[in-house]
Protein backbone atom coordinates (compact mmCIF):
# COMPACT_ATOMS: atom_id res chain seq x y z
CA UNK A 1 0.00 0.00 0.00
CA UNK A 2 1.15 3.80 -0.14
CA UNK A 3 1.59 6.00 2.35
CA UNK A 4 -1.95 6.41 3.31
CA UNK A 5 -2.08 3.01 4.84
CA UNK A 6 0.41 3.59 7.28
CA UNK A 7 -1.23 2.66 10.56
CA UNK A 8 -0.39 0.77 13.16
CA UNK A 9 -3.20 -1.23 13.61
CA UNK A 10 -3.38 -2.08 10.00
CA UNK A 11 0.25 -3.46 10.16
CA UNK A 12 -0.16 -5.66 12.74
CA UNK A 13 -3.74 -6.99 11.17
CA UNK A 14 -1.31 -7.68 8.06
CA UNK A 15 1.19 -9.59 10.55
CA UNK A 16 -1.11 -11.73 12.07
CA UNK A 17 -1.70 -13.24 8.72
CA UNK A 18 1.41 -13.69 8.00
CA UNK A 19 1.66 -10.97 5.14
CA UNK A 20 4.86 -8.83 5.27
CA UNK A 21 3.73 -5.18 4.66
CA UNK A 22 5.89 -2.73 2.00
CA UNK A 23 4.60 0.19 3.47
CA UNK A 24 6.19 3.45 3.39
CA UNK A 25 6.02 5.67 6.58
CA UNK A 26 4.21 8.52 6.70
CA UNK A 27 6.21 12.13 7.53
CA UNK A 28 4.66 12.56 10.54
CA UNK A 29 5.98 9.34 12.47
CA UNK A 30 8.87 9.71 14.84
CA UNK A 31 10.35 6.36 14.01
CA UNK A 32 10.11 5.41 10.35
CA UNK A 33 9.89 2.12 9.93
CA UNK A 34 12.14 0.82 6.77
CA UNK A 35 10.37 -0.87 3.49
CA UNK A 36 11.77 -2.40 0.60
CA UNK A 37 11.55 0.38 -2.06
CA UNK A 38 12.57 -2.07 -5.01
CA UNK A 39 9.34 -4.32 -4.18
CA UNK A 40 7.53 -0.84 -3.56
CA UNK A 41 8.77 0.53 -7.13
CA UNK A 42 7.61 -2.59 -9.17
CA UNK A 43 4.09 -2.25 -6.92
CA UNK A 44 3.88 0.96 -8.12
CA UNK A 45 4.23 0.16 -11.93
CA UNK A 46 1.44 -3.12 -11.81
CA UNK A 47 -0.89 -0.24 -10.03
CA UNK A 48 -0.21 2.48 -12.96
CA UNK A 49 -0.91 -0.40 -15.38
CA UNK A 50 -4.50 -0.96 -13.64
CA UNK A 51 -4.66 2.64 -13.87
CA UNK A 52 -4.18 2.88 -17.57
CA UNK A 53 -6.63 -0.28 -18.29
CA UNK A 54 -9.47 1.44 -16.36
CA UNK A 55 -8.88 4.97 -18.26
CA UNK A 56 -10.76 2.75 -20.63
CA UNK A 57 -14.27 3.22 -20.45
CA UNK A 58 -15.64 -0.10 -21.15
CA UNK A 59 -13.52 -1.99 -18.72
CA UNK A 60 -13.83 0.84 -15.97
CA UNK A 61 -17.50 0.48 -16.06
CA UNK A 62 -17.94 -3.40 -17.05
CA UNK A 63 -19.87 -2.96 -19.87
CA UNK A 64 -19.57 -6.69 -20.97
CA UNK A 65 -21.75 -9.43 -19.09
CA UNK A 66 -19.45 -12.24 -20.08
CA UNK A 67 -16.64 -13.08 -18.46
CA UNK A 68 -14.89 -14.35 -21.55
CA UNK A 69 -16.07 -11.11 -23.09
CA UNK A 70 -14.75 -8.50 -20.19
CA UNK A 71 -11.52 -10.06 -20.45
CA UNK A 72 -11.13 -10.19 -23.90
CA UNK A 73 -11.57 -6.32 -23.87
CA UNK A 74 -8.89 -6.00 -21.28
CA UNK A 75 -6.28 -7.90 -23.83
CA UNK A 76 -7.28 -5.63 -26.56
CA UNK A 77 -6.79 -2.68 -24.23
CA UNK A 78 -3.69 -3.85 -23.00
CA UNK A 79 -2.81 -4.87 -26.28
CA UNK A 80 -3.33 -1.14 -27.27
CA UNK A 81 -1.40 0.24 -24.39
CA UNK A 82 1.56 -1.59 -24.90
CA UNK A 83 2.07 -0.57 -28.14
CA UNK A 84 1.57 3.20 -27.52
Amino acid sequence: GDKGYDADWFRTALAKRGIVACIPSKANRNLPIPHDTLLYKSRHKIENMFGRLKDWRRIHTRYDRCAHTFMSAICIAATVIFWL
